[in-house]
């Protein structure tokens, strides 16, 4: 189902699209690509929303910092100093989480309209991001197919082409809360990453990679998420072809479960401490697969370069069910 969801103020038409299979009903906005509102079964069978968003078209223009539901790139996460090397060319890029570059830039993916076109229990959202945009060098074909499957899981699937070479990580930036309301916080996260990437205050990783054993960063066994947290974690099963379980969601008053599985190396887990009104920090918790933040300026890290003749290529499943 397709309806119109607001304007943008040059006029631009904003619509909102329903999927529904398995007793799940997800709305996608063609602005940012925006997961707006999921709604799954509790425990005893009531429906109810388990992530966060606005209402209408103008929550989403005034509030566009925490990203609710967007579809993230070219660069999802920081690059540092809005900067890096590539084949020996220098490329400056937007400045805007102070000297750095975070999730794409002044005008990232989330701010665009996308291209919406129907396929079998999805929607393939397209769209176009020219050479040199927000300092990225190549013209980026980029597609992300959000489907349905018979059990209701929720699939992203990205894909991307270039004509120069550039770097590219794409990610959703849903903020889960599976009791539909109040703090996340006791929501009991079960991630299989034994190592992080330690940052500094800007929350530019150091290059290391850490043991979480003995830390708070430890959530191998299931524990509170609780708050404090916007960090990169290292997966176990690192890049995969297929999509692997790597993260477990659970809150014990609604019974919901939500699990992860991504071909990706890396989530960043954000308790969403500095999100502002109409919420409050703590109200979500966003389980953002990618690839590791600055790496475009890490070479140990897990590479992001594309190059022409390649296709990139990204899948990450969120399930629901209940306990």
């Amino acid at each position: 189902m397709n309806e119109l969801f607001g304007t943008l103020p040059d006029g631009t038409p904003v619509h909102r699209w329903t999927l529904e299979r398995a007793g799940v009903r997800v709305r996608i906005l063609s602005y940012g690509g925006i997961v707006q509102d999921v709604e799954v079964p509790d425990r005893d069978g009531r429906t109810g929303s388990v992530v966060l968003g606005f209402p209408d078209l103008d929550g989403y223009l005034r509030h566009p910092e925490p990203f609710l539901g967007a579809l993230i790139g070219r660069y999802a996460n920081r690059i540092a100093g809005a900067r890096f090397s590539l084949d020996g060319r220098d490329h400056t890029l937007a400045a805007n989480d102070g000297p750095n570059s975070l999730h794409g830039g002044e005008r990232g993916f989330d701010k665009r309209v996308w291209d919406v076109a129907p396929v079998e229990h999805g929607l393939r959202l397209s769209l176009v991001a020219e050479d040199g945009e927000e300092g990225f060098p190549g013209r980026l074909e980029v597609s992300v197919t959000y489907t349905l499957d018979e059990r209701g899981a929720l699939g992203i699937a990205y894909e991307a082409v270039t004509d120069a070479p550039t770097h590219v990580n794409l990610t959703n930036h849903s903020y889960w809360n599976l009791s539909g309301s109040g703090s996340a916080a006791g929501h009991e996260l079960r991630l299989a990453a034994s190592r992080h990437t330690p940052s500094d205050a800007d929350l530019i990783p150091s290059g290391e990679l850490a043991d979480v054993a003995g830390t708070r960063f430890d959530f191998r066994e299931a524990r509170e998420a609780g708050t404090g947290y916007d960090d990169n974690f290292v997966l176990d099963k690192g890049v995969t072809a297929a999509p692997e379980e790597v993260a477990e969601l659970y809150d014990p008053t609604s019974g919901r479960v939500l699990t992860v599985a991504t071909t990706e190396p890396g989530m960043q887990l954000y308790t969403a401490d500095h999100i502002g009104e109409p919420f409050a920090p703590g109200d979500g918790i966003a389980l953002e697969t990618q690839h590791f933040p600055d790496s475009p300026n890490r070479p140990e890290f897990p590479s992001t370069v594309l190059r022409p003749g390649e296709v990139f290529r990204s899948t990450t499943v969120y399930g629901f069910g209940v306990r």
